[in-house]
């Protein structure tokens, strides 16, 4: 599986219909209401806003889609066949059309959702997906260097950290590597 780590963006017209697509990482479907209502709000005047995502859940992968009031199949499906087709994950893929007055047919608006959107993936930088997991510790302040380093060594990262008579660390690591963190290092 693959993920996308910096966004990509695509502009076309086709008679005369005006159609941008934009391709975000996302990590839950909160965050992907936000990038929608964000991609909206840019484009007030738009007359649809299509999109597709697929996110890994604790559910397994989750695979959604909306024409946005097009004929059926014909916007959020070809994204979404595009999504499943470079097996991406974690992905928002939305397409803004602006209606130029002519028609398309619906093998028309598929291809120019879908080709539309092919530009934005493309335009986009991805990276091999890793699933990451995230684990509460809770150590000593003479162990932050030390767990510091190990994190950065592993990928991992610090996501939320409380100073008390001990440091609480929020961290976030690939899943493949917990076990083998937590084993080198006594936490309480």
């Amino acid at each position: 599986m693959l993920a996308i780590v910096q966004a990509g963006f695509a502009e076309q017209t086709i008679t005369k219909s005006r159609f941008i697509a934009m391709a975000m990482p996302c990590t839950d479907e909160r965050e992907v209401g936000a990038v929608l209502r964000a991609f909206a709000a840019q484009h007030q005047t738009a007359h649809h806003l299509a999109y597709a995502f697929r996110l890994k859940t604790e559910a397994g992968i989750v695979p959604r889609f909306s024409d946005a009031g097009e004929p059926s199949g014909t916007a959020g499906m070809p994204v979404l066949k595009l999504i499943e087709g470079r097996d991406l994950i974690n992905v928002c893929v939305a397409v803004i059309r602006y209606y130029g007055g002519i028609n398309l047919g619906t093998g028309g608006l598929a291809r120019a959702y879908g080709g539309t959107a092919k530009l934005a993936l493309d335009s986009a930088k991805t990276t091999v997906f890793v699933q990451m997991q995230t684990v509460q510790l809770t150590i000593e302040y003479k162990q932050m260097d030390l767990v510091t380093r190990a994190l950065a060594n592993c990928n991992g990262v610090i996501v939320e950290k409380l100073f008390n008579t001990q440091v609480d660390l929020l961290v976030s690591l690939p899943i493949d590597e917990v076990a083998g963190f937590l084993n080198r290092f006594k936490f309480k």
